[in-house]
């Protein structure tokens, strides 16, 4: 997820840097919303892949949540923050009115990837979507993302440009079969 095209947008070329960042970023959002439920694939005790899955209404932070969230964001520096800003408010924007799971961010280890790792977890996920009968929804700013998601029954719903990174927005109806 590091040398995903939003994240070198919002945090620059540098990968250490990224990963410092989003190392912060991500403590503080799974320490702040408590409703985030991690979904992970786990090789003996080494955990591989993750994914965090918001319950309808859910997924997008009150006020009180940004403001603890925020000290994170503006930590890697102005330049950063702003572009962090301006993402997730285009995905907020965007977010469905409608009730439905949020899946997200997906991430497998690097040198794991392309293993089948993603795949388990999204079965996982999708069999609970059918057994509630919800609908799923997710972003993602990588093309070939978008070809994975597809094989689950996810559907492009909208195609933007933020931050300068192309971004698909993806949904999933209920009792997908």
């Amino acid at each position: 997820m590091r040398d995903n095209p939003n994240n070198i947008a919002a945090f620059g070329p540098d990968a250490n840097r990224r990963e410092r960042c989003l190392r912060r970023l991500f403590a503080a959002l799974f320490a702040t919303m408590s409703s985030q439920q991690p979904l992970c694939a786990l090789d003996g005790e080494a955990l591989v892949g993750v994914t965090g899955v918001a319950p309808p209404g859910s997924c997008q932070p009150t006020f009180g949540e940004r403001a603890r969230i925020a000290p994170s964001i503006f930590a890697a520096g102005p330049r950063s923050a702003l572009r962090v800003l301006q993402w997730t408010g285009a995905w907020a924007q965007r977010d469905p009115k409608e009730p439905h799971v949020h899946l997200g961010p997906l991430a497998v280890e690097p040198r794991l990837q392309g293993k089948g790792i993603g795949s388990r977890i999204l079965t996982a996920h999708c069999s609970r979507l059918d057994d509630e009968g919800q609908t799923g929804y997710l972003e993602t700013d990588k093309a070939e993302n978008v070809v994975l998601y597809e094989r689950f029954g996810f559907c492009v719903i909208e195609e933007a440009e933020i931050i300068g990174v192309p971004n698909w927005f993806m949904l999933r109806g209920r009792a997908h079969t």
